[in-house]
């Protein structure tokens, strides 16, 4: 824990957005060195252009790579794209841009060159591809999320609107490091960039300043005006919520704006400010400056307000992440309020399937499990990562889809899909349904759940591993796991495959009765993430981390 957690950025925490920038054109990567290979994550490929992680040249090939796939797919329509507000993402648009011109593929960026939400552009695929067109649509969306300013983000979303499957993003991924490998020879660009050089203009101008031929799509309000269909509107306007929203200086802020006007609602942006190097966040709790809205340290500015609101919400750069603050009780952990908007939507959605499961991940806390069991719900438990819940929310399967990370998304009214990618700004707006239609907050409702259900503890923390130990844990099998007891209680299962869909987690899952852990390899770092849980309180936890400590050393000792 850093000292200046919590509290306000100092000059001295801030980058400089010109090095970042010139940083991105000037420097050559070297796929050889795997720091600077292209990698795409649960949420497409991060870095920064400082490290030689995120720069022209990667953004070029990946663009061509994701051409290349597409066609492959016979993915023929509209290329939706769109940014959000770190500082590499405009550039990165730039070359995106340029590609997808030269390789003739019909790129639409925002109308009124606005940020675009990481979930209305999951909508606007689902929304075209929904009208009966003879081809299909997918997007690139670009953004690190919550990530630090210094670092870039660049994720391709498919005709289904989610982030690309393991397959897709593998094929991407070695195609680009394929390109650059060989000199980016195979990359067709409408006008290379200069290295060193900044492009002049909007984001949809290439390096010399002249225009790229791109469409042009309302993102926002083609969302905004569908919110109707999925959140009880009215009902908030009845009940005369005085809402804050922040954006943390991200992609939703004229989303909030709009919000407000179109359906009169009284709400606030709270801080409309945006800022590259994100002068007005408080640290998060290693120092460091992360949109994070669950974070109690990133959201301290928000939280000091929540006296101001009936409701206070908060989202990340690209608003895939909701915090949710309350009057009586603060910030809420993210585990609480899925668990809470689980109950409501369940109880309150008449159109959806009687059969609609709920999908958690299976890090997300087991509160969970005793709210589904108590609906009679059918418990959908998969592994980390968004793009397991896309088919259930397609086809209505599952009715809502939710990650410990303070990530979800759910369907329409009608029970129809609405985004297949996380949607901060919904889950937001269901806070203050909830408030409205039932009068009491999600603190209190969270409250409830602990009086029928117990008070479990939660945590994530982390155990040293070398890249040898991170990479046996991510093959490891749950029978490799020899233990009998876990703090004190019979084991009940010991996972390696998520029970939902049967999908590799990735490291291991440990349960009993009354707690459990999970023990995943970080993918950046020397250590392996223990997340675990007790309905036995916060000493019983600490008991619990420790064993699964020794339960996963041993177990990759042998």
């Amino acid at each position: 824990m850093n000292d200046r957690a919590g509290t306000a950025a100092q000059p001295s925490d801030l980058i400089d957005v010109h090095e970042l920038v010139r940083a991105y054109y000037a420097l050559v990567p070297d796929v050889s060195i795997p720091e600077q290979r292209v990698v795409f994550g649960t949420s497409g490929h991060r870095g920064s252009s400082l490290d030689t992680a995120f720069n022209e040249v990667h953004i070029a090939a990946i663009t061509q790579a994701i051409v290349e796939y597409r066609a492959s797919q016979g993915i023929t329509g509209p290329l939706f794209i769109g940014r959000d507000t770190h500082g590499l993402s405009r550039p990165a648009e730039t070359t995106a841009l340029e590609v997808l011109e030269a390789n003739g593929v019909r790129a639409l960026v925002d109308e009124f060159d606005d940020f675009v939400p990481t979930p209305a552009l999951s909508h606007a695929i689902i929304r075209y591809n929904a009208e009966g067109h003879d081809d299909q649509a997918d997007g690139i969306i670009i953004t690190p999320s919550h990530n630090p300013p210094r670092d870039g983000g660049f994720k391709y979303n498919p005709p289904h609107g989610g982030p690309a499957d393991s397959d897709a993003t593998g094929w991407i991924a070695d195609r680009a490091n394929a390109i650059i490998a060989d000199g980016s020879r195979d990359v067709r660009r409408a006008v290379p960039s200069e290295a060193g050089t900044t492009p002049a203009g909007s984001d949809a101008s290439r390096s010399d300043g002249t225009a790229v031929r791109a469409g042009t799509y309302d993102f926002r309000g083609n969302y905004v005006n569908d919110l109707e269909s999925i959140i009880d509107i009215e009902a908030i306007r009845a009940a005369g919520l005085h809402i804050g929203a922040d954006p943390l200086g991200g992609a939703s802020v004229n989303y909030w704006k709009l919000i407000a006007e179109r359906y009169d609602l009284d709400l606030t942006v709270v801080n409309p400010s945006v800022d590259p190097a994100w002068s007005f966040m408080t640290l998060d709790w290693d120092g460091k400056i992360r949109m994070d809205p669950s974070s109690r340290f990133a959201m301290a500015s928000v939280v000091a307000r929540r006296d101001e609101f009936d409701i206070l919400t908060g989202n990340d750069a690209d608003a895939d992440r909701h915090g949710i603050v309350t009057p009586d009780g603060g910030l809420m952990n993210p585990n609480h309020y899925l668990a809470v908007a689980i109950r409501y939507l369940y109880t309150h959605r008449d159109g959806w399937s009687r059969d609609a499961a709920i999908g958690k991940t299976l890090v997300s806390s087991s509160m969970i499990d005793r709210v589904s069991t108590a609906l009679g719900r059918e418990l959908w438990e998969v592994p980390v990562g968004f793009k397991w819940f896309v088919p259930g929310l397609v086809d209505g399967s599952v009715g809502f889809g939710g990650e410990e990370s303070a990530g979800a998304s759910f369907l329409r009214k009608d029970g129809t899909v609405w985004t297949t990618d996380k949607d901060g700004i919904l889950l937001a707006l269901l806070a203050s349904e909830i408030l409205a239609v039932t009068g009491k907050s999600p603190s209190v409702l969270y409250a409830e759940l602990v009086e029928e259900f117990g008070g479990p503890a939660y945590e994530r923390v982390d155990a040293a591993a070398s890249k040898e130990q991170k990479a046996r844990l991510g093959k490891l099998s749950g029978a490799a796991i020899t233990a009998t007891e876990l703090a004190g209680d019979p084991i009940t299962s010991r996972l390696s495959e998520a029970p939902g869909n049967g999908a590799s987690i990735g490291g291991v899952k440990v349960t009993t009765e009354f707690a459990w852990f999970a023990a995943r390899p970080s993918g950046t770092e020397d250590v392996y993430k223990i997340y675990a849980e007790s309905f036995k309180g916060a000493e019983h936890l600490l008991q619990v981390q420790a064993e699964a400590r020794a339960i996963v050393d041993a177990a990759l000792a042998g």
